[in-house]
């Protein structure tokens, strides 16, 4: 059997974070009554003309900054015809001909551990069309025409991705870019976020390309790999097997692991591109790009550089911490209260990263007071809460403010520091349990930790684990 080398471009569609539409001023809320967000220009009435949005030009730019390509200075809007029932005016409008941002690119780690530079074809502009919903109960097809003209970006690669590893690290480094810009949450669960794979296989050493399919809309990291796994063994089998390979758009079928011929793979003449006649050129200026670059913010790679060498922490952290922006402001904002960046690092790392998989979140979905945080740690140092109650503590404030005072006299959090309580506890709890006493006597070192779990029972987890285990021995030792 032949080697082959699987050959992969992906095509990334980013939701903006605008207010508004990119060509009205509809907001562009997720979510909303059906057809609730939506005007005569975004809906296509005759007679209705577009109105370019500035901020959608300006976070195109800065994308274009932030990943190393060249800025088109008179870009242009082209119309994309099609028929489909989600696209009332019959074309989109996008840009063809020249897009804002061109000739790109991103540094990967491959799976040998060597840098892998990836190039960015380019960086386009256009709406989004609005969503079909399949209603099986009345047997029938609804619209909702809200989604319709909400800003998008889409973020061409050049075919230079080779596996599923490739591919996601690429689009792990674009997703924490776009989210360091602020100029897209980035929600892949609500479509804010989405790639089209494009894949073809072809023998190693050819240098000609393989027919490709397409596998639009994938909204999960983990769909994209299994994808990419399952298409390219697809079509070496069909290869092998001595079938051609058919260029089309496939569906990918997470249920049945599987993808799905839907239609004949169009292409760019098949639109039937032409100039939009409402929509001129722009001109961007230099003067404008440079006052662009200059609010770039410390992106991800410089911000794990900078955390290697003022905080001395694992790879492993610094990798985790910085994946997503809102955890790198918890991080930097805690340490800001006078927190150590190892300890805050170890509860990021630790706890919440359990109890986001415990709730199934994602820790973009994640917002935490950092004075409540830093609060929280602080008390744990002090020796007021221990950990049981610190982990209460780091459940509630996920996404939810609390006063920290009032938590912990409401739950009665605060450890018991009386040492004559404690004492007496311990007393009760070596009367009661004579057998372990003789077996620390006689050498059985791990008889007091089986007393001193007695005692924080007895004392409902709220006493110093290190204080009951000295007062323990001094009273041992009496007996």
């Amino acid at each position: 059997m032949k080697q082959y080398e699987t050959v992969i471009g992906l095509e990334v569609h980013v939701e903006l974070s605008t207010k508004s539409k990119i060509f009205c001023s509809c907001k562009t809320d997720f979510g909303g009554e059906p057809n609730t967000h939506c005007c005569p220009v975004c809906t296509g009435m005759p007679g209705s003309l577009p109105v370019l949005n500035k901020s959608v030009v300006e976070r195109a730019i800065l994308t274009g900054l932030a990943t190393n390509c060249s800025i088109t200075p008179n870009p242009k809007f082209d119309r994309k015809n099609y028929f489909y029932p989600d696209l009332p005016k019959a074309y989109q409008i996008s840009q063809l001909y020249l897009p804002i941002c061109k000739e790109g690119y991103l540094d990967i780690t491959t799976l040998s551990g060597e840098t892998k530079r990836v190039g960015i074809h380019e960086i386009h502009m256009e709406e989004d069309a609005g969503k079909l919903i399949h209603d099986p109960w009345d047997d029938c097809t609804l619209v909702d025409y809200n989604r319709c003209g909400v800003p998008l970006l889409e973020i061409v690669s050049d075919p230079d991705l080779r596996n599923a590893h490739e591919a996601i690290q690429y689009l792990n480094k674009l997703k924490a870019i776009l989210e360091y810009l602020g100029v897209s949450d980035c929600k892949m669960q609500e479509g804010s976020f989405r790639a089209d794979i494009n894949l073809s296989v072809r023998p190693v050493g050819q240098k000609e390309l393989g027919t490709r399919t397409e596998m639009k809309n994938m909204n999960s990291l983990k769909a994209i790999s299994k994808a990419i796994e399952k298409e390219a063994k697809r079509q070496i089998e069909a290869i092998e097997n001595g079938k051609k390979i058919r260029q089309e758009t496939r569906r990918w079928d997470e249920n049945k692991d599987a993808s799905f011929a839907m239609r004949s793979k169009e292409n760019a003449q098949d639109y039937r591109y032409f100039p939009d006649p409402d929509l001129l050129p722009m001109t961007i200026s230099e003067e404008w790009i440079q006052s662009l670059r200059e609010t770039l913010p410390e992106l991800v790679e410089e911000k794990k550089a900078r955390y290697r060498k003022d905080y001395t922490l694992p790879e492993l952290d610094v990798d985790i911490i910085t994946s997503t922006k809102n955890i790198a402001d918890l991080f930097e904002e805690t340490i800001a209260f006078g927190c150590s960046p190892k300890e805050v690092s170890n509860w990021i790392m630790g706890d919440l990263m359990k109890l986001l998989k415990d709730k199934n979140m994602e820790p973009l979905e994640v917002s935490i007071n950092s004075k409540t945080f830093a609060g929280m740690i602080g008390l744990i140092q002090a020796g007021k809460i221990n950990r049981n109650a610190a982990k209460l503590i780091l459940s509630e404030i996920i996404n939810h403010p609390i006063n920290l005072d009032d938590f912990i006299k409401e739950h009665n959090l605060i450890m018991v520091s009386d040492d004559a309580g404690i004492r007496a506890c311990v007393i009760e709890i070596l009367t009661t349990n004579q057998q372990s006493v003789r077996d620390y006597k006689n050498g059985k070192d791990k008889a007091i930790l089986f007393l001193v779990g007695q005692v924080m029972r007895q004392m409902k987890g709220k006493a110093d684990p290190g204080v009951v285990n000295t007062i323990l021995k001094e009273e041992i030792d009496k007996i």
